[in-house]
């Protein structure tokens, strides 16, 4: 697990996440845990690091 600190689309706050770096490439819905809007993060992996990381907003 690598824990990634990143800013919410919605709320502009840090806010980190584990995220499994045994799944090379991940997309998923989480919600912010400060605002609890849905964030779409997608993520991809080289040997354990991240390589590409997004958190996006999703249009309601």
């Amino acid at each position: 697990m690598n824990e990634h600190y990143f800013t919410c689309p919605y709320c502009w706050e840090s806010i980190s996440m584990l995220i499994d770096t045994s799944v090379l490439e991940q997309r998923y819905i989480e919600d912010c845990e400060v605002c609890c809007n849905p964030i779409q993060i997608t993520v991809t992996f080289c040997e354990g690091e991240i390589q590409d990381f997004q958190a996006v907003s999703i249009e309601q």
